[in-house]
């Protein structure tokens, strides 16, 4: 038997990766380097929680609500539907995933395009808000998508990030969907437990079931 096939989903974490006007670039530095009387390599990394591919915590988007570290985990480890809806224009609607709609996992990811963006695209793709409460209609725990954020850039209400908040959704961002062919998979993304955060990064990855 063939051993399972991982699908690395996670974009590179650089300085040059896209973020957010105005968001905390990645950067590194060396506090320690290998040479006399120092035995190792040491670095120290800066940056915005949302670089790459990362999830949201509940905090991200309501004041009240759990930071990362007091998110569970169950969400972020299971089987997942990847769905294709290339081309959706801005938002994805429900009819751009009933084709796939059938005895949905418990995850979903919405690949819309063909390429995901290496430098920061202010048009892309983010879901319908009614589309987020049908997904949860269906008992969909988990949504992903291979675009910056689930609401579109220019947005100051974040309504498809509410949904997320009033339907107990949680919600990963910046994957990269490019080799991946639409079906079943297992989903491995589990956040950081770092305090307080609003997000954290993920190294997002599909195995064939």
């Amino acid at each position: 038997m063939n051993p399972p096939t991982l699908h690395d989903i996670s974009p590179l974490v650089s300085a040059a990766a896209p973020i957010f006007p105005g968001d905390e670039p990645y950067a590194l530095r060396w506090t320690a380097r290998l040479g006399p009387g120092c035995p190792v390599n040491l670095s120290a990394v800066t940056m915005s929680p949302h670089v790459g591919a990362h999830a949201d915590a509940p905090l991200h988007y309501a004041d009240d609500a759990p930071a990362i570290d007091a998110v569970d985990l169950h969400a972020y480890l299971g089987p997942c539907r990847v769905i294709h809806a290339i081309g959706c224009g801005p938002l994805i609607t429900i009819d751009h995933l009933r084709h796939a709609a059938a005895g949905l996992p418990p995850r979903v990811l919405v690949r819309t395009c063909e390429r995901a963006d290496t430098v920061w695209n202010p048009t892309f793709s983010a879901y319908a808000p009614e589309t987020l409460a049908w997904l949860a209609d269906q008992g969909v725990r988990l949504v992903g998508i291979d675009t910056p954020s689930v609401d579109p850039g220019d947005s100051k209400t974040l309504d498809a990030h509410q949904i997320l908040r009033q339907r107990d959704l949680r919600v990963l961002e910046n994957l990269v969907l490019d080799a991946v062919p639409a079906g079943d998979y297992e989903l491995i993304a589990l956040p950081l437990k770092l305090a307080g955060a609003c997000a954290s990064p993920v190294r997002a990855v599909l195995r064939t079931l």
